[in-house]
């Protein structure tokens, strides 16, 4: 069963023109990040993805604010420990890092998805937000959207991606006075700083625009764009001789003349180009 047939708490998910739409739909408690909404985006991502479902996928919210963040009633979930356990603060310590680890997972799966993936940004965009709007490939915000790295604010440090990402994206003296202080950062000074690609003028403006990139992108060849996620990750994470050797490699094995081809044929009869989907990965045997 597709992710766009099941019934979600945390999110409405369509999928229309190749363009996957994943909408988080608790806007009465402020799209908080409650247990189900870490349950249930990894699947809806990876149910899209492994299946080939959609070429482009945008995350949207709904309501005045895009997410609050996690939800108080996660902190300190890690799984049930035995008596003697819960007295050894070193074994709770290894279990705690493993439960931050598949937090994290939750939001790199966004990071890894073979489909760029959008974000359409609303009023605030708060603690665990910042870390999931991070993993995104492109962000638009409406003119109300702020960014606020809220963990200091509540006596912690933000990890489940804020730094790692937000430090690829921005200067980093932006990331240490947001880190430091926990001030929010309004829309127009995060696009002047490239946190954001675009400003506009209303939520539904800027969903609407997140949409028309991601129908853009669902256009051209999903081979070429997967291609290009992977080298631009690849790149950020590595040397620049590490990746001009990767996308060498790459192109041996995946450089797609009929691709091309159907291209240059589509723009010549002034028609839509006619480009095959991926494959559907394979899982065991």
């Amino acid at each position: 069963m597709s992710a766009a047939d099941h019934a979600w708490t945390c999110f409405n998910v369509t999928i229309e023109d190749h363009v996957a739409h994943i909408q988080l739909k608790r806007p009465e408690a402020m799209n908080s990040m409650i247990r189900e909404f870490w349950n249930e985006l990894p699947v809806i991502v990876r149910d899209i993805n492994d299946n080939a479902r959609a070429r482009a996928i945008v995350i949207s919210s709904t309501g005045k604010h895009f997410s609050a963040g996690m939800d108080l009633a996660v902190f300190g979930g890690g799984g049930s420990t035995s008596a003697s356990q819960a007295a050894d603060r070193w074994i709770n310590a290894e279990q705690q890092r493993h439960h931050i680890l598949w937090l994290q997972n939750c939001f790199s799966c966004l990071d890894e998805a073979r489909a760029p993936v959008i974000a359409a940004i609303q009023g605030g965009c708060i603690g665990g937000a910042v870390d999931m709007t991070s993993a995104c490939d492109i962000r638009y915000a409406s003119a109300d959207a702020f960014f606020c790295i809220q963990e200091i604010n509540i006596g912690m440090t933000a990890d489940v991606g804020t730094f790692p990402r937000l430090c690829k994206l921005i200067p980093e003296g932006w990331v240490r006075e947001m880190a430091y202080t926990g001030r929010r950062m309004p829309a127009l000074k995060a696009k002047e700083i490239g946190w954001v690609n675009e400003v506009l003028p209303s939520h539904e403006e800027c969903v609407a625009h997140a949409l028309a990139t991601a129908r853009e992108i669902a256009s051209k060849a999903p081979l070429a764009v997967t291609g290009s996620k992977v080298m631009i990750n690849y790149a950020r994470d590595h040397t620049l001789k590490d990746g001009l050797d990767y996308i060498a490699v790459w192109q041996t094995g995946m450089f797609a003349g009929p691709h091309m081809g159907e291209a240059f044929k589509a723009r010549a009869e002034k028609r839509d180009p006619d480009f095959p989907d991926l494959q559907p990965l394979k899982h065991g045997m």
